[in-house]
């Protein structure tokens, strides 16, 4: 937590109403997202109980199992979301556009560009919480390995035909929400966090309602009173006015709503098995069906709520504008997604149980590339997030006080101007270290040079102020080298070097992320590394009973 989050969340305490964090959006929010508020049976991990789902903030699709445990009941709910979900996906999958993309020659091993398709946009989904994420990689492990009657007609419980292709979808949504700024998959909870700091704890932000109750309170009552009713207020049959964001219930609504529900609709199912003639059944079939009636109302009012929140969410985020390098992330979120594409329609398996040592480590590897790309390109976006890093001693503005122009030493002399910064930052310097400055959008880097004091490279004072020897004025004078983006000329090009006047800002971190070493191919790992793909789902095999295992 940054010192500017900490003083954000402070005068939220203050005001009564949460800061911003940033002054623009972070993250990109399609025109059509597809919102999911899920619901789950308590006790029993990746039971689905139901679901609002689809488009229209004003025409949810409300799905139920009015049995959880019955898995024909379950089969039947994820063959209705796949119904939803894929049709929205495959909207998405048949407009595309061209694109340039580095692939390697097989025959020289050069690098080389292709022009592939590429998805002119991507199918985003939304869920309410974090939890949302987990339950739906949940949901994928356990259906994209289902068979179906087509694929294998003396498998038990085959499931329907859509199913493991819904699995596998939710798969891919699940590994790319681990993707730091990866927008396919948003927990909207993260999102508001994001930009907003409250008055409270951070997993108390996990609560959807408490969290919009701080961002926007009703007229008239703070942050804090409104997030306390949120989390606390129940009506006059015990139950909470803003139930939790899913997918678990409240307690007390499992035990004084839903079970005597699910108890009478047990009992009228049992009772329509047992009906001996026409008229009786049909009796018990009316019964059924306000047994199920009852269970599809009880869930319609746990989600519905959660539901309006969400899209309350939304709104309060497209006030923001969206950030400039926000557009590139989602790029690549478009290049997951048509990869993921290519990957169904060319017949390939399901994603293995567990990954190979390549696929996880490249995995690991991109999340650590991408979060330290997201924390650099959000600081270079918003003058805000910035501000933090500035605090911290990772970056450091002031305004250019001197330009001296130098050449390197060599046969080749190239332009190497001595560029003097007044700053009132703190940078943590060292000798020789870079800094980085976005030049047309592209990172220029200088070399730290050292601290003018008397007209000489020195060090500041302890206390890194004073005007450091360069006349009036407050702040330290950093003199940097600048090293590239100037051309190729002896001189440098007009705009690539700042002047007298200017205010600049440098950072210390860099603002592209470099690829780490080339890994072996999956065929090439040793055995202690999985050995070759196609063996590491295979199950462990126990060695032989010999006559030493046997007393």
């Amino acid at each position: 937590m940054t010192l500017i989050t900490t003083l954000a969340r402070l005068e939220a305490v203050s005001t009564g109403r949460a800061q911003p964090l940033t002054t623009v959006r972070h993250r990109h929010l399609t025109d059509h997202p597809l919102v999911l508020v899920p619901l789950t049976t308590a006790g029993e991990a990746g039971a689905p109980l139901g679901a609002l789902v689809g488009t229209d903030r004003d025409a949810p699709r409300l799905l139920v199992v009015p049995q959880p445990r019955d898995r024909d009941l379950r089969f039947a709910f994820l063959a209705e979301l796949a119904d939803i979900v894929l049709p929205y996906i495959d909207a998405y999958a048949d407009d595309v556009e061209a694109a340039e993309r580095n692939e390697t020659d097989p025959e020289t091993g050069k690098r080389v560009k292709v022009e592939v398709e590429l998805c002119a946009d991507a199918p985003q989904l939304i869920v309410p919480g974090r939890a949302g994420i987990e339950l739906v990689r949940l949901l994928g492990r356990s259906m994209r390995f289902r068979r179906t009657a087509e694929q294998d007609p003396e498998t038990p419980y085959p499931a329907p035909p859509r199913v493991p292709l819904l699995g596998r979808w939710l798969t891919h949504y699940g590994e790319r929400a681990r993707v730091p700024g990866s927008s396919l998959l948003t927990a909207l909870t993260d999102v508001l966090s994001r930009h907003w700091a409250t008055g409270q704890s951070s997993l108390e932000d996990q609560h959807l309602g408490a969290l919009l109750a701080w961002i926007d309170p009703p007229e008239g009552e703070s942050g804090a009173e409104a997030a306390l009713r949120a989390e606390l207020l129940r009506d006059a049959q015990g139950q909470l006015v803003c139930p939790p964001a899913g997918p678990a219930t409240d307690p007390a609504f499992d035990n004084k709503l839903l079970a005597p529900a699910i108890e009478r609709y047990d009992r009228a199912r049992t009772a329509l098995a047992a009906a001996e003639d026409g008229v009786e059944a049909d009796d018990r079939l009316g019964e059924l069906t306000a047994a199920e009636r009852h269970i599809h109302e009880l869930v319609a009012s746990r989600t519905r709520p959660t539901w309006d929140a969400v899209w309350h969410g939304l709104d309060l985020l497209r006030t923001l504008p969206e950030g400039p390098r926000a557009a590139d992330r989602w790029t690549r979120d478009r290049w997951s997604f048509t990869g993921h594409r290519d990957r169904v329609l060319a017949g390939e398996p399901p994603q293995p149980r567990r990954d190979d040592a390549v696929t996880a480590a490249n995995k690991l590897a991109t999340r650590e590339r991408e979060q330290a790309r997201l924390e650099a390109q959000e600081a270079l976006d918003d003058p805000l997030v910035m501000a933090g890093r500035r605090l911290g001693g990772e970056a450091f503005a002031g305004e250019v006080t001197d330009v001296v122009m130098a050449y390197s030493e060599g046969k080749r002399a190239a332009p190497r101007p001595l560029v003097t910064v007044r700053t009132d930052d703190r940078p943590h310097l060292g000798e020789r270290v870079k800094v980085y400055r976005s030049l047309g959008g592209k990172p220029q880097s200088a070399e730290f040079v050292g601290y003018e004091t008397d007209g000489s490279a020195g060090v500041p004072d302890n206390d890194g102020g004073g005007d450091g020897g360069g006349g009036g004025g407050g702040g330290t004078l950093v003199v940097l080298r600048i090293l590239d983006k100037m051309g190729r000329g002896k001189e440098p090009e007009p705009g690539s070097v700042p002047e007298k006047g200017d205010p600049v800002c440098f950072t210390l971190f860099e603002h592209e992320q470099r690829g780490g070493a080339k890994l072996p191919e999956p065929e090439d790992t040793p055995w202690t590394h999985g050995g070759p793909p196609g063996e590491t789902d295979a199950a462990p095999r126990p060695d032989a009973v010999t006559e030493e295992d046997v007393l």
